[in-house]
């Protein structure tokens, strides 16, 4: 007599936290954040939990590592607009430094004030960028590795966070992509949100 048996294979998700910022500088809607909520749960081995942050220097990185230290992350994506670019552009780098040219959602406009004053000068990204930049292109969406994530809200949550796992196992990086055409109206570059998402998922499948 043949005895067969049927053997389940179990598969252990990781957890990927992805964020996206809220709208700020007068603007109605954020890509970042738009993209993130259309992104699927599950990409490769990765189960994605979304969250929307504020756009204000301080607030984004501790909403994020709060909400971090709930979830445990094996991984933390935090995706911003970068108006005037036309790709998709992982970050390779943050800097210790705010700086706004224009106030935060709270009205804050800091100047020369360092993100963690007993920082080093900079930190760079644990998450494999041009990996994360090639799959994005070869996913057909323009992309680039980025080595400025500037001084705005954007560097200020990059640098928190990596400052946060310095010492850890959970990787990081940021993603910075472009406006969306209803932003740019013609007058700047632009990426179809659909086109975004795409790079997303490009993006986080290199990971």
């Amino acid at each position: 007599m043949i005895k067969c048996f049927i053997v389940e294979r179990v598969i252990f998700l990781k957890k990927l936290l992805i964020t996206g910022f809220e709208p700020f500088g007068g603007e109605s809607v954020n890509p970042s954040w738009e993209a993130v909520r259309l992104l699927p749960d599950t990409i490769g081995d990765y189960e994605v939990v979304k969250l929307c942050v504020p756009t204000v220097f301080g607030k984004a990185g501790e909403t994020v590592l709060s909400f971090a230290e709930r979830i445990l992350p094996d991984a933390v994506i935090c995706v911003g607009q970068a108006a005037g670019r036309s790709a998709i552009t992982p970050e390779l780098v943050a800097i210790n430094l705010r700086y706004a040219s224009i106030p935060d959602n709270d009205g804050e406009k800091p100047e020369d004030v360092p993100v963690v004053p007993s920082g080093p000068d900079a930190i760079f990204s644990t998450l494999p960028v041009r990996a994360m930049a090639k799959a994005v292109s070869d996913a057909g969406i323009r992309s680039a590795v980025s080595y400025s994530a500037g001084t705005f809200v954007c560097n200020d949550l990059l640098y928190s966070v990596l400052y946060h796992y310095r010492k850890t196992s959970v990787r990081a990086s940021f993603i910075h992509v472009p406006l969306i055409p209803e932003q740019a109206k013609g007058e700047r570059p632009s990426l179809p949100l659909s086109d975004i998402v795409k790079g997303l998922e490009a993006a986080i499948s290199a990971i």
